[in-house]
């Protein structure tokens, strides 16, 4: 069982970290070269088109990660300073009141079909609700793979949008994303569903609104976990108000959310997973009732004095752990060795918590010293390296522009070159 607790995981040589990596995890040479990427610009130039390199981003592992009762070591990629850390940081809080507890609907994906021309919408609807049985078995013939696994069609919506009927079909993807499964399924069952309506297909895809595939997580954080050496209490209802900012203000809402893709996005990435789609889906989520709101709320357990924070977060989150980039991208692989998921669900689950890990450690730090403070110290590591710092020059410059409240170009230059003239 792996223990994601490694206290001065952070203050370790890289070197040491991926030993450390590899023994806990008995990695093989091959996975540990590919840590530093895993592909090369050969094998890129079959996964997109009209490449000319690769371009790489910075992998880290989130700390403190506890799941439904489980440890995890959760890799993270991420170019934005303070991430890791902070994902870490909200981790070790929520692991201070017992982890994450998580659940996951069934991994089904929504794929639609636009009728156009429909000349009878109220009896369209009808036949083909009528022909749901035999819809739903000609969109499973063209997976026997996925029925193998237990998945295929879950059943049929229909729905009349206005200047257009839409129909939908529900797939239980399994441990697949799913999209090239079901933009296959809804091609096929197009002329079927174009007969019974009376009207013409057009548009034949996926719907990124995965809110049939939702998680849940929920997170109890003791007082002493939010201020170990002060008022946990006036910690906890600071927080709880700026949940409630999130709640109220649409404004506020988006930069809640993603301190809440902080967290979610770079574990997405860093397992080959589409982003984007995540991304898409989490903010439709969250304004599906008309208005943009938070997908995580803080409260008080009770009305005591010392009652513990709690929080909870619901999304949807389509992933996959087979099929797509992960055949052909070692990273993503070895992320997932990492992980040591064993399905989509349970990625989802572990990503989920991760993003409200984000969203505890960002409000907390806003409720509490500020938000720049941990952030500028790695950011000013960062521009100390731009400047052309290297090994224990890095940490003296960003030292002197955090003393100085200087974090520039100019200023590490400066600072840079005091350093080296002793």
């Amino acid at each position: 069982m792996i223990d994601s607790r490694i206290p001065g995981f952070y203050r370790l040589p890289l070197h040491e970290r991926r030993v450390l990596l590899q023994e806990r995890l008995g990695l093989t040479a091959d996975e540990v070269c590919a840590l530093d990427g895993g592909l090369d610009a050969a094998a890129a130039d079959h996964v997109i088109e009209n490449v000319i390199g690769t371009y790489g981003l910075p992998l880290g592992l989130v700390l403190n990660v506890r799941v439904n009762e489980r440890d995890y070591l959760v890799p993270m990629c991420v170019e934005e300073p303070s991430v890791v850390a902070a994902a870490s940081n909200g981790a070790r809080m929520a692991r201070e009141g017992g982890g994450f507890r998580a659940d996951a609907d069934p991994p089904v994906m929504i794929a639609q079909v636009q009728l156009l021309d429909v000349p009878d919408v109220q009896t369209a609807t009808r036949r083909v609700r009528e022909q749901a049985a035999e819809i739903l078995a000609a969109a499973d013939r063209t997976q026997p793979d996925l029925l193998a696994h237990g998945g295929g069609c879950r059943g049929l919506e229909v729905r009349d949008v206005g200047e257009m009927l839409v129909v939908h079909l529900k797939v239980d993807c399994r441990d697949a994303m799913g999209a090239n499964m079901v933009n296959t399924m809804v091609e096929a069952v197009a002329p079927l569903l174009a007969e019974l309506s009376g009207g013409r297909p057009l548009l034949r895809i996926l719907s990124n609104l995965a809110d049939q595939r939702k998680v849940r997580v929920r997170a109890r954080v003791p007082l002493a976990a939010l201020a170990p050496d002060g008022d946990g209490g006036a910690v906890r209802d600071a927080i709880v108000v700026a949940s409630r900012f999130a709640g109220l203000d649409p404004y506020r809402a988006a930069t809640h959310n993603k301190g809440i893709m902080n967290g979610v996005d770079p574990v997405v990435i860093a397992t080959g997973n589409d982003w984007r789609s995540v991304e898409a889906g989490a903010h439709a989520f969250a304004a599906r009732s008309g208005a943009y709101r938070p997908l995580a709320v803080w409260h008080a357990a009770d009305a005591a004095p010392d009652a513990d924070l709690v929080g909870q977060l619901e999304m949807p989150m389509a992933l996959g752990i087979v099929g797509g980039t992960l055949r052909g991208h070692p990273g993503a692989r070895l992320a997932l060795r990492i992980l040591g998921v064993t399905t989509a669900a349970e990625l989802g689950m572990v990503v989920a918590a991760v993003g409200l890990a984000s969203n505890l450690a960002a409000l907390r730090a806003l409720a509490s010293e500020g938000i720049q403070r941990g952030h500028m110290r790695l950011h000013a590591r960062s521009v100390a390296l731009s400047a052309g710092a290297t090994g224990g020059e890095v940490e003296r410059v960003a030292t002197a522009m955090i003393a100085a409240r200087d974090v520039s170009p100019v200023r590490a230059a400066a600072e840079l070159a005091r350093v080296r003239a002793g």
